[in-house]
């Protein structure tokens, strides 16, 4: 008879991708995937510059690289973190991953063994979750408020807790939340971080998908003692199918990630990095983004005025200024779950939020994305929805 190791019993089905499935008809109203707007993809000015760098050098576009990556593209990644973060590295601080989906494995092989405490929000991206599971960590939840991880909980949880290993956390526009840390909360975490020197994972897929107000500065930017593992991605600014993301971290640390990526994949797409790279030598990359934001602000604007209009009061959601989702929080006894079959039966579907918790329970909760719908699809099914909510009140 097959037997599998241990760390197979951590890992479930994404109930995300089993939702996708699901919602993969074209009749649905899909509010469940974290997808971007296929329809902004630059798909004439990629095939330009797959042109380009096939025509230049295509012969080295399809053989092995290095596995940290093309100096050229690595240095144009910590120019972007510079601008747009204030992450002053360079390129030998960066290695190139098969997307921050990569990245999130290799953190929890590089820093846990079975039994370590990884900290996280409460909730916390779903996916990083299924990512960590696989090295069997315990998880500690640290709870949350509107401007993100409570910082109080934060340190009694480190004064009183042994074999912290790693903390996880999302401070722009998280997933699912949508939530944004100050910058005085961002200046307590790390005066936090620095007393008691615990590896943080600062993930940033929607940082520039900021639709109003200032960017704030990165985690990685106040990092004065190296303890911060930056992880970027291009999947959200241009597009998921390269599979390009980014470990940013110092020294020792951004070593253990490339022993990884040489024993778990060599390296990340050598023709991908080039095309990436030639695109943005070729077009404005930040006009590109300007364009995302303004589509995703719009969708956000109806998908939160409908909601404020058809929504009962009982239903509390998030008002997000940026990124790709938004959260609901229902009455305690509404089941989301079983509300979701209710939704599909109606081609409305979403991705309830019992999954971005580490334990049991919190079954009255809804994780909503807007980009990948248009308007006028984002206020029929939000109408559908908030029906579907005020048929499981209570009378």
């Amino acid at each position: 008879m097959v037997q599998f190791s241990s760390r197979m019993s951590q890992l479930k089905g994404s109930a995300i991708r089993e939702l996708l499935a699901l919602a993969n008809k074209p009749e649905v109203l899909s509010f469940a995937g974290g997808m971007p707007a296929p329809e902004l993809f630059p798909v004439y000015k990629i095939k330009a510059a797959t042109d380009a760098v096939l025509d230049e050098q295509g012969r080295v576009a399809l053989q092995y690289s290095s596995t940290n990556g093309f100096e050229h593209f690595r240095q144009q990644i910590a120019d972007r973190m510079e601008a747009k973060l204030n992450i002053k590295t360079s390129a030998d601080n960066i290695l190139v991953t098969s997307g921050s989906q990569q990245g999130l494995d290799y953190s929890a092989r590089v820093f846990c063994d079975k039994g370590d405490v990884v900290i996280i929000e409460s909730p916390s991206y779903l996916g990083a979750l299924n990512a960590f599971k696989a090295c069997e960590p315990n998880f500690v939840a640290i709870p949350t408020d509107g401007d993100g991880m409570i910082m109080e909980e934060l340190e009694k949880v480190l004064a009183t807790t042994e074999n912290v290993k790693m903390i996880y956390v999302i401070p722009d526009f998280q997933n699912p939340s949508g939530r944004t840390w100050p910058l005085e909360r961002r200046k307590q975490f790390m005066d936090i971080i620095n007393k008691y020197e615990i590896p943080v994972v600062e993930d940033n897929p929607y940082g520039e998908l900021r639709f109003e107000g200032e960017y704030l500065p990165a985690l990685k930017s106040m990092d004065t003692k190296g303890l911060v593992v930056f992880l970027g991605t291009f999947s959200k600014i241009l597009a998921p199918g390269y599979r390009l993301g980014w470990v940013c971290a110092d020294g020792e640390i951004l070593q253990k990630y490339n022993f990884l990526a040489q024993a778990a994949s060599l390296q990340a797409s050598t023709e991908a990095q080039l095309v990436v790279s030639k695109f943005i030598d070729m077009f404005d990359l930040d006009e590109h983004v300007a364009t995302i934001k303004e589509c995703y602000r719009k969708r956000r604007d109806v998908m939160m005025a409908t909601m404020e209009r058809e929504f009962p009061p009982e239903a509390k959601f998030t008002h997000p200024n940026g990124g790709l989702f938004t959260w609901v929080e229902l009455p305690e006894y509404i089941n989301t779950n079983e509300m979701a079959k209710q939704c599909l039966a109606r081609n409305v579907a979403y991705v309830p939020g019992d999954g971005f918790f580490p334990d049991a329970g919190h079954n009255n909760c809804i994780r909503l994305n807007y980009s990948c719908m248009p308007e006028e699809k984002i206020e029929k099914g939000m109408t559908i929805l908030g029906e579907v909510i005020k048929a499981n009140l209570k009378k």
